[in-house]
């Protein structure tokens, strides 16, 4: 198993047919100890967890689930303490965490602005910031940010100008994180998805979906299953030196 006894915390995990959500079944197939992190109320979400993992598996994973508010710093600093208090200590954090919004650049406001930023960027930064404190104390540790197609492009069908600068701030921060904590043993790699079966996707019709398939090189859509296997990847030791680098999936939709 990829990631026996590892600790990996999964934020962002609440959405049945998100990429956290897919990431968590993942990992906790190939051995890991899971914190289900989110905004919303988590009360069933661990029992949720299990009970669909079991149906599947027959297997009982052990987990937890954590509220948390990436945008408060406070939030992220006791999701690391709860989690190293339940498991001892952590070995990976993958952050799926974000909010889209499709708008014309000139119609975008400045709250709007605001508050893509602050999930998107800021949000990923005080994560990321909480759990490199145990990582620097440990000397190793792993994190995987989830950025997105329009943070290399440029905006394009799903997200606008302020989500692709929000999203751009992650894969550069991500950079920064690999050059600065690379010496004490920590890895920090983005992967910039496209066209996965999410939520994502909700709100765009049939047919504008079929002209989007149309120029994708594999002609389909991903899954979010598949933009977890790109998170398990490089939260194993499959990666050990890969850090700093940005990972596409997306079909060949955009090759570069």
């Amino acid at each position: 198993m990829l990631l026996k006894d590892k600790t990996c915390i999964i934020v962002g995990a609440g959405a049945p047919k998100g990429i956290g959500r897919a990431a968590a079944q993942l990992f906790a197939e190939q051995g890991a100890r899971l914190v289900l992190a989110n905004l919303a109320p988590t009360d069933q979400l661990a029992a949720e967890f299990t009970q669909e993992f079991q149906d599947v598996t027959g297997l009982a994973p052990q987990v937890i689930a954590i509220d948390c508010d990436i945008t408060k710093p406070a939030d992220c600093e006791a999701l690391i303490l709860r989690t190293v208090e339940e498991f001892g200590a952590i070995d990976v954090l993958v952050n799926t965490a974000g909010i889209v919004e499709s708008r014309p650049l000139l119609d975008i406001s400045l709250a709007d602005l605001e508050q893509m930023i602050n999930v998107n960027l800021k949000g990923a930064f005080n994560i990321c910031q909480a759990v490199l404190g145990h990582f620097v104390t440990r000397q190793s540790g792993v994190i995987v940010n989830l950025a997105s197609l329009a943070a290399q492009r440029g905006g394009g069908l799903v997200g606008g100008a302020h989500y692709a600068s929000a999203k751009g701030g992650v894969v550069s921060l991500t950079r920064s994180i690999a050059r600065e904590f690379g010496p004490q043993g920590i890895r920090a790699n983005v992967i910039c998805p496209a066209m996965a079966q999410t939520a994502m996707l909700d709100g765009i019709s049939d047919a504008m979906l079929d002209k989007v398939v149309s120029e994708i090189p594999l002609r389909r859509l991903g899954t979010a299953r598949e933009v977890a296997g790109a998170c398990l990847f490089l939260a194993s030791e499959l990666s050990g030196f890969v850090t700093g680098a940005t990972l596409d999936v997306n079909g060949g939709l955009h090759i570069h």
